[in-house]
């Protein structure tokens, strides 16, 4: 049963994470102008949101499975 509480720690870590940062930013190029040789990029931060409500199950979970972890062993 070790392995269900290995997998309810990680959960419990990931969800606090989630509730901590509420999205993933990274950077993206794009191209503005590309006419002949001359080109243009512009990078742009994109967001992708993360709901508060994933992080909450995700902790959650993660305390139901260290529980019924520990009460196994």
């Amino acid at each position: 049963m070790r392995g269900i509480v290995v997998v309810g720690i990680a959960l419990i870590v990931l969800g606090v994470v989630a509730l901590a940062w509420q999205g993933i930013t990274y950077t993206s190029k794009e191209k503005v102008v590309d006419v002949g040789p001359l080109k243009v990029e512009a990078e742009r931060q994109k967001t992708i949101p993360v709901s508060p409500v994933v992080g909450g199950v995700a902790v959650a979970a993660g305390l139901v499975l260290v529980v019924v972890g520990a009460r196994r062993s």
